[in-house]
């Protein structure tokens, strides 16, 4: 099983995928979400053969000086443990900058995808529309994360992007999540924890971590009504084909 979206703090990193490893999680892509970040990510996947790095600046970051230092964002993508360009795209809820100033750097980072030929890892929160029309040309491979817009279904299953479900897919408030999980083709499927947020239900109010997909690889293949050994294997070979691993 892979966890394909974690997110460490520092020095915590060794113990987690330990735990992660007991409990059957082999493999983790870690993300950046800052420039000073990207380095931090790709120094853990240099410790740890069993990490890789997606390399990107989080909407949150539109509008710092972090947009004004995406010559090092495409440095450190050509590091062979670069596996994806992300996490970008577009958040409305929080609002931390505008609309028009989070697009420049969500397209920014699509062009950095698109010349590389790498996955691009997207964030979209309440921004469905403008996420659309920001990916309406694109035709690299797009892996919409800790997928929570029912709406983007429909254009995502036709379209063959990945989807990948977290933790918040397990809550008992969620059945248009799961209902999307049950439709998702087998190969676009993919699983993350989103760590060290969105706690699956079975351990919900602890603090999350890579061990913890494997409650959410439970729930979805109870929703899909297949085996759950056979489903990690699904989701492990999915990452592989979408990352390049």
């Amino acid at each position: 099983m892979i966890d394909t979206h974690a997110h460490f703090e520092p020095g915590e990193a060794a113990a987690q995928l330990e735990r992660a490893a007991a409990a059957g999680v082999e493999r983790v892509i870690a993300v950046a979400t800052s420039i000073d970040g990207c380095a931090e990510v790709l120094d853990l996947a240099h410790a740890h053969a069993s990490v890789y790095a997606c390399l990107g600046v989080h909407p949150y970051r539109a509008g710092t000086t972090d947009e004004n230092r995406l010559a090092e964002l495409a440095a450190a993508l050509e590091d062979p443990r670069a596996v994806a360009v992300g996490e970008t795209g577009l958040d409305y809820y929080r609002a931390e900058a505008p609309a028009g100033v989070q697009r420049r750097l969500f397209e920014a980072q699509l062009a950095l995808g698109d010349e590389r030929g790498m996955p691009v890892v997207i964030h979209s929160r309440d921004a469905d529309a403008d996420t659309l029309v920001a990916l309406a040309g694109y035709e690299g491979t797009v892996v919409l994360h800790c997928f929570s817009s029912p709406g983007l279904l429909e254009t995502a299953l036709g379209r063959r992007w990945y989807l990948s479900f977290a933790g918040n897919v397990t809550y008992p408030n969620a059945p248009a999540l799961r209902e999307a999980a049950a439709a998702v083709s087998a190969d676009r499927l993919l699983a993350e924890t989103d760590s060290p947020y969105l706690a699956p239900q079975a351990v919900r109010g602890q603090r999350n971590e890579p061990a913890y997909v494997m409650h959410t690889l439970a729930v979805l293949a109870q929703v899909r009504g297949t085996d759950t050994a056979d489903l990690a294997a699904q989701i492990d070979a999915n990452a592989t084909a979408a990352f390049g691993l």
